[in-house]
């Protein structure tokens, strides 16, 4: 059922973006043809698939995700890719700045560096007797230092002990999470990441059998049985990238458009994984939430 509810969300993100090109006066099968390209994740597979998307000469390419990104232009520096949800484009070399990215690449940014302090704020108000937090993640990930760097002095400010978790395989994650368990007083803090997005159902799993709160950065790891997360609206980044796509087949250079920053953002916590653990959501929390799982 989680899973399902996960598809549901990225079809209704889909359906949005399709529905507002359409407004804009493009109509699948009339003026523009849509090939979709799906993939779990796997960093080994990717540059053999961006290869196999250039390899189409598409007018436009529509990536979402850092990884995808850096594997696209790796294969190209012509055509026009209108990225989704990738952090730190300029850091990652996608652009040269967000006001003129200069290149064939522009789009819409997943988080700023900043977001790391609204993470472990909620972690820290939830689960006040915490005193060290995993940073979970992938670190060959290019946004891995990226997030990092802004999560160490926010960590020391609230007196987190911030313990690197570096996973690349499943079997890396239960060894993280299972001796990180081992010390009380521990959470876990998930920024975005390929690898625990693939890999994010063991992750829920093994926060709950350690009974460790844990804060992620997407909406779709609380829906599927996380305690908390603080992120983008999906639906809404997927119908303003269909401006960008309007934009450029109808002439625009994507080294002129700027870079766009999220603008909505939601709060879902899960009360039932809350319960499971032994905490008691505080009330600020539950009133500020957009969505409260029960």
């Amino acid at each position: 059922m989680h899973r399902q509810a996960r598809l549901v969300r990225q079809v209704v993100a889909a359906v949005q973006a399709r529905q507002e090109l359409e407004r804009l006066g493009w109509s699948e099968g009339r003026n523009v043809r849509i090939d979709k390209v799906f993939t779990r994740a796997n960093l080994d597979q990717l540059q053999a698939l961006a290869k196999q998307m250039v390899a189409l000469q598409p007018d436009l390419i529509v990536a979402h995700a850092t990884p995808i990104v850096a594997a696209l232009q790796r294969e190209t520096r012509t055509i026009p890719i209108v990225f989704v949800n990738a952090s730190d484009p300029a850091g990652s070399g996608f652009i040269a700045s967000l006001a003129r990215p200069g290149g064939n690449l522009t789009g819409l940014q997943l988080y700023e560096a900043s977001i790391v302090g609204k993470w472990l704020s909620m972690l820290k108000e939830i689960a006040p007797h915490m005193t060290r937090a995993a940073f979970v993640a992938n670190p060959k990930v290019l946004t891995y230092p990226y997030f990092l760097r802004a999560a160490e002095p926010v960590a020391r400010s609230l007196a987190i002990e911030l313990v690197l978790s570096p996973i690349e395989t499943p079997a890396d994650i239960e060894r993280v999470i299972e001796s990180f368990a081992r010390t009380p007083n521990g959470g876990l803090f998930l920024p975005p990441n390929a690898t625990s997005t693939a890999h994010r159902d063991l992750i829920i799993a093994l926060a709950a059998r350690h009974r460790l709160p844990a804060v992620y950065a997407f909406r779709f790891f609380t829906v599927e049985g996380g305690l908390m997360s603080y992120g983008i609206d999906q639906v809404d980044m997927f119908r303003r990238a269909a401006s960008y796509v309007d934009r450029i087949l109808r002439g625009a250079n994507p080294a002129e458009l700027p870079v766009q920053a999220p603008t909505k953002f939601e709060t879902v916590i899960n009360l039932k994984a809350a319960k499971a653990i032994g905490l008691t959501v505080p009330p600020g929390m539950l009133v500020a939430a957009d969505e409260v799982i029960e």
